[in-house]
């Protein structure tokens, strides 16, 4: 990736209309704004249907779409929904964030009268992509069956679905036909749209980042449809699930609950689903950032029914392997490998062997507890093949950051930018043009961070849940923002 910059904004977080940001009119606009901007990156979050929580990393499947990003407006032009009946329904009325509730009670309901109205069975293009897309027939039924059992995890249905017998399956397939239908409808609206916005942003120069978590949940199609691939035991429950050691974040780690891969099985089938994982990636995305690269090299097992990550221990992952099959059937590709965190030196080589750029943020690189020149995240030791973050969506904005550092790393902080005049509600440019002249070939910037936005507008808090995953915009960025950002692309030759 040549020198440019990017800016990270999930679809969710846009202005639109009805309860969160979508694939409307404001996702084009925002795309004309970073072409004026001078911008080439729009990074985004998962795109994946959320789950409980929220979260994009927990998803009901890592290859189909969030049918709450499907843009209504396209429906009501097709006549499938009326204006009226959109502007009727109760999506919540904080503008400023997105009430997840409201929208599950809903949109669905909506999404549904638009199937009905549809005939969606008789299109051929609906034919052709329920056929071009092999992952589709199991997620549908995995939807469907989960509206059976009042969307209780997959583990507490009736034994027969449960173990997958043939018969089971093909029951349920002609019990739940309708059902069935009406997720690959969803599914089908989703990727007609994204692939028309991702058109749009590449025919104006703009490139699209997007960020895949590197495991699936467990209530996900994934894990339901393929649990050789996974660690479970003859009741397929888990043995062991990721998380993260206690760190900076959390005393006592994160304990993500995700079932971990049977790489040995990989390994035997030659990853071809990690292929076929990725190969689906790359037709979304211009590029893919791979979330929790570490756990490539080594991962931490944390034994199933603990409470906290702190009894977990560290295993071999597939290393270089995997990615010698996956550049071997796809060729090179862009990938951006998300290794922050505690870094070991087969981490380091392992990254180094797959020449993929890593990350730096910058708020890492004041840490009273890291001191001294060699830092890593100190911009003066980023290299050309890195990718350069003021923060991340796991990150305070670096105004709230500033405010609540210790006074010695402010000071150190201060010293860094040979500033100590500039306003601190004022230094998130300072800090922003600090990465920018680095070496990184690229910078990525939240968009709270351009706008010098607190921590009511951080995207997420890792170990917690309730508040993530909300912040909205609430006004489109203006004209002034633009010409500043522009300007400061130029300066340090990132256009």
């Amino acid at each position: 990736m040549k020198r440019g910059a990017g800016i990270l904004l999930g679809i969710s977080s846009l202005p639109s209309r009805y309860g969160i940001g979508c694939f409307d009119k404001t996702a084009y606009e925002f795309v004309d704004f970073l072409k004026s901007a001078g911008q080439a990156y729009w990074q985004i979050l998962p795109l994946g249907p959320t789950s409980y929580g929220d979260s994009p990393y927990q998803s009901f499947s890592t290859f189909a779409g969030n049918p709450y990003f499907i843009n209504l407006d396209e429906l009501v032009s097709e006549q499938l929904l009326t204006s009226e009946e959109c502007r009727s329904a109760d999506f919540g009325n904080t503008h400023n964030k997105v009430d997840y509730e409201k929208l599950y009670y809903n949109r669905y309901p909506l999404l549904k009268k638009a199937y009905k109205r549809s005939n969606i069975s008789q299109k051929s293009e609906f034919k052709s992509f329920c056929m071009q897309n092999s992952w589709l027939s199991d997620y549908a039924l995995f939807m469907a069956l989960k509206d059976k059992y009042g969307s209780r995890p997959w583990n507490e249905w009736e034994e027969d679905i449960r173990m997958r017998l043939p018969e089971a399956v093909e029951k349920h397939r002609n019990l739940l036909a309708e059902d069935i239908e009406f997720y690959k409808f969803l599914q089908f609206y989703f990727f007609r749209q994204w692939e028309r916005l991702k058109s749009y942003a590449n025919k104006n120069g703009v490139r699209i980042i997007g960020d895949i978590p590197i495991y699936t949940a467990f209530d996900s199609a994934d894990t339901w449809a393929n649990p050789e691939l996974f660690q479970l035991d003859e009741k397929k429950l888990p043995k062991a699930v990721a998380g993260c050691p206690p760190d900076g974040f959390s005393a006592e780690g994160q304990l993500w609950g995700n079932p971990l891969y049977d790489w040995r099985k990989h390994e035997q089938t030659e990853y071809s689903w990690w292929i076929s994982r990725l190969a689906h990636c790359f037709k979304l995305y211009d590029v893919v950032r791979i979330d929790h690269f570490r756990g490539f090299d080594e991962y931490y097992s944390i034994p199933y029914g603990s409470l906290n990550a702190v009894n977990g221990h560290w295993e071999k992952g597939p290393g270089i392997k995997l990615f010698n099959a996956f550049e071997k059937a796809l060729g090179k590709k862009d990938v951006i490998a998300e290794d922050l965190g505690f870094m070991t030196d087969t981490v380091r080589q392992l990254v180094r062997e797959c020449g993929f750029p890593n990350m730096k943020v910058l708020e890492f690189a004041f840490d009273s507890r890291d001191t001294g020149s060699s830092n890593d995240y100190l911009p003066h030791n980023y290299s050309e093949n890195s990718v350069a973050y003021t923060g991340t969506h796991d990150n305070q904005t670096i105004a709230s950051w500033f405010e609540t550092i210790s006074d010695n790393e402010r000071e150190t902080a201060r010293q860094y930018l040979c500033d100590t005049h500039t306003p601190a509600n004022e230094l998130h440019k300072s800090f922003i043009c600090l990465i920018m002249r680095s070496r990184a070939n690229l910078c990525i910037i939240p968009l709270q961070d351009w706008l010098g936005l607190d921590d009511s507008c951080r995207m997420n808090t890792p170990s917690t849940i309730g508040s993530n995953w909300q912040w909205r915009l609430t006004v489109r960025p203006n004209e002034t923002l633009c010409r500043e950002i522009l300007n400061i692309t130029k300066t340090y030759g990132r256009l």
